[in-house]
């Protein structure tokens, strides 16, 4: 009798011990952005202009992966997809929440930036985002930096899953003002704040990022680090659009001769301001015990713009081409990937949802269709990648690839193209191969039936 009391009082603390050891082995995750950073603009991409040792590191001590793509050409849409594991046709977001009227000089006061467009748009709250998800794994998450997907309150980091945002909600904005246009746009959770207004935001992501790491609590966490950098800053005045780092970094690369080569400096600067940040963090890791157990990714949002250099890629943010939709991505999980490996198989960033689900031990919600799939096993060299196709739409602009196949139907250029012999989309093939072209558009056409028969998701569809 008094044994099987004993028994009945200790069960529940052996769930509990269970559930604690179970929390254990769940990796912590840290996922970091750059924002329009070039293929080109890392050291372990071929690049010698830029200074970055740290994303160096990373990839000698991870894998570097050089067929990655996002699902967009640019900002909005490409972090949709990230943090959905769904194309931007299917869950909604498939433009920016964006004022045009900004770029041709038309000041907004806070009123009418209310009511715009950029302020009301926002990703259809059906949707179900990454750090939901990991919450019921126990995971705590994080996001410091660039949110991009909404900035009414029911679209905030806060109601889709984080429990901690400090950064902006909007597309860009100045890195020492915080302004978009004027009106200040850095938040502390749902609240808009002016309290760090004067300081360089790389600065300011990292020490929130940094303090969420340092008071990590012995529970599994999710850090998301979307920096803005190195996009060109949101300003009226059209030459402060290219101040983008700190004088002190732009000293390093020395004093540009040339309007042309000052922009350069400053893209560089931010892109080495930002890789310093990279490594605190990765030092933090390393000196919390945390490493081991720490899956680390890094890629840009979307094919570099302004100042980048996407060689030998064409084109750049904004177009279909692989220099706007095929970015730098580096994996590091200590013990599962490979060091120094290089992986050329074809995978995206839509893999990254089901993949850190997996790796947390979590099922997928139920009743939602993911577009991509568990890569840890193709990075881990077991198996090649199950990635066949790859679909993308930005308004008129269309592209498909199937297998090394490449279609482009775009008002800046069109062509088929092998990436197998002409990664550079040079020499297109269309009259030479009118078969290939007739079945990679059939397989672009039967995409767009299934996108359109897909459950409808706000805000540009029409239900």
């Amino acid at each position: 009798m008094i044994r099987s009391f004993v028994y009945l009082l200790t069960l529940p603390l052996c769930f509990l011990a269970a559930s604690m050891l179970l929390a254990a082995e769940r990796p912590n995750i840290l996922l970091i952005v750059s924002d329009d950073q070039g293929y080109n603009d890392l050291g372990c991409y071929g690049g010698t202009e830029i200074k970055t040792p740290n994303l160096d590191r990373l990839a000698d001590e991870g894998t570097r992966l050089t067929d990655f793509s996002v699902a967009w050409p640019a900002c909005t849409p490409s972090r949709g997809s990230l943090l959905t594991g769904r194309y931007p046709q299917r869950n909604g977001t498939y433009d920016m929440y964006r004022n045009d009227v900004c770029d041709f000089g038309v000041v907004m006061d806070k009123y009418r930036y209310a009511v715009s467009p950029e302020m009301i748009g926002g990703m259809d709250t059906r949707e179900v985002l990454l750090p939901r998800v990991l919450k019921q794994g126990g995971y705590r998450s994080g996001i410091f930096g660039k949110w991009d997907l909404g900035q009414l309150k029911r679209f905030l980091p806060l109601a889709r899953g984080f429990d901690e945002f400090y950064g902006f909600a909007n597309t860009g904005i100045d890195y020492w003002t915080h302004e978009r246009y004027t009106v200040p746009s850095m938040r502390r959770g749902n609240r808009l704040t002016t309290e760090d207004k004067g300081t360089y935001c790389t600065y300011l992501f990292e020490r929130e990022a940094m303090r969420f790491l340092r008071e990590n609590r012995g529970e599994p966490f999710f850090l998301y680090v979307p920096f803005n950098a190195p996009h060109m800053a949101s300003n009226l005045d059209r030459e402060k659009k290219w101040i983008l780092a700190p004088e002190e970094a732009c000293r390093e690369y020395g004093e540009p001769k040339s309007k042309s080569r000052k922009r350069r400096v400053q893209f560089m600067a931010s892109v080495t301001v930002m890789d310093r940040a990279i490594g605190r963090m990765l030092d933090l890791l390393d000196k919390k015990g945390l490493a081991e157990n720490t899956i680390v990714i890094f890629f840009s949002d979307n094919g570099g713009g302004g100042a980048a250099d996407n060689r030998p890629l064409r084109g750049r943010k904004g177009l279909l081409f692989e220099g706007g939709v095929r970015v730098p991505c580096l994996v590091r999980w200590p013990g599962r990937i490979p060091a120094g490996k290089v992986c050329d198989e074809q995978l995206t960033s839509l893999e990254i949802f089901p993949t850190l689900l997996k790796a947390a031990g979590l099922k997928a919600p139920e009743n939602i269709v993911l577009d991509g799939f568990d890569m840890m096993p193709v990075l881990e060299g077991k198996t090649k990648s199950p990635r066949k196709e790859m679909f993308w739409q930005r308004r008129g602009d269309r592209a498909a690839r199937v297998g090394n196949w490449k279609w482009v139907d775009s008002a800046k250029g069109s062509g088929l193209f092998d990436l197998a012999a002409d990664l550079g989309e040079k020499n297109d093939l269309s009259k030479q191969k009118p078969e290939v072209l007739k079945m990679v558009k059939g397989r672009f056409s039967a995409w767009k039936k299934q996108m359109a028969e897909a459950e409808p998701r706000g805000p540009f569809r029409d239900y």
